[in-house]
């Protein structure tokens, strides 16, 4: 039960509230007050002020941290994204670099005569180049003191070139003697090699064995008085290695220079 004490001091607080003027000048401040930060940074404690129940103001720390600024968030990305552009960049220079130096290359390659060589890349070719030269030298170097259609006909659809003037010097000598004693000369290519192959032109180093036989007969008398023609035959057999040059001629190839390397 309250006091006689206790009812004076509630009319002197409720005196004292009336006495108070109302406006919004004289409104009363509101129990709780937050300072607002202007642009706290990131990590930056942000302070409240707040009043107690007891009218003192107390302070109250929180740290948060602040979410990154577009601009600063902007700045880190566009490493990132300049990167790959970057490589691009140094990829394109190098791709760049090689294929100038590739094409410069295969132009060095093309201009080099060696490189022009195709005897040990076109097969067929080479085979046919062998072949038609080991034929040719065959006719051309064989002679039958009985039968010389083959070799006069061999020296007019064989050879071109300086190589006409050349294989007469070569034969002339041994021809009239051969028509003398009735020589037959056969050759035989035992083996030959595609030096260069360059367009249609070629290269040949020919082996061949070569034998020379004379059918010229002594004449004898008999007892009856009778001549007797005896065969002699005095056979010389010798080997030649010598190099031809040949050019490709209507579908063939013919003999245009005879290299006997100085013999």
């Amino acid at each position: 039960m309250p006091t006689p004490r206790h009812h004076l001091n509630r009319q002197r607080r409720r005196q004292a509230l009336a006495d108070q003027p109302t406006g919004l000048l004289t409104e009363a401040a509101p129990r709780t007050r937050q300072r607002p930060a202007a642009g706290p940074a990131r990590g930056a404690a942000v302070t409240t002020e707040r009043e107690t129940s007891d009218g003192t103001a107390g302070r109250a720390e929180a740290t948060r941290s602040a979410p990154p600024s577009g601009r600063s968030a902007e700045g880190r990305a566009r490493p990132r994204h300049l990167v790959p552009l970057v490589v691009l960049c140094v990829l394109t220079l190098l791709l760049g670099g090689f294929a100038g130096w590739a094409y410069s290359r295969a132009g060095e390659l093309r201009d080099d005569p060696a490189r022009g060589n195709t005897a040990l890349t076109d097969l067929a070719r080479t085979s046919e180049i062998k072949g038609q030269t080991s034929a040719a030298v065959a006719a051309l170097f064989s002679y039958d003191h009985a039968d010389t259609g083959p070799f006069e006909q061999a020296g007019k659809t064989l050879l071109t070139g300086k190589a006409v003037a050349q294989h007469r010097t070569l034969l002339g000598g041994v021809l009239a003697q051969a028509a003398r004693q009735k020589t037959v000369i056969t050759t035989t290519v035992t083996d030959s090699a595609v030096e260069r192959i360059d367009g249609d032109r070629a290269r040949v180093l020919v082996y061949a064995d070569q034998s020379s036989v004379s059918t010229a007969g002594t004449g004898k008398k008999t007892g009856g008085g009778k001549q007797q023609s005896k065969a002699e035959d005095q056979g010389v057999y010798a080997g030649a290695m010598f190099a031809v040059d040949v050019v490709r001629r209507d579908g063939r190839w013919l003999v245009e220079n005879i290299d006997t390397f100085g013999r």
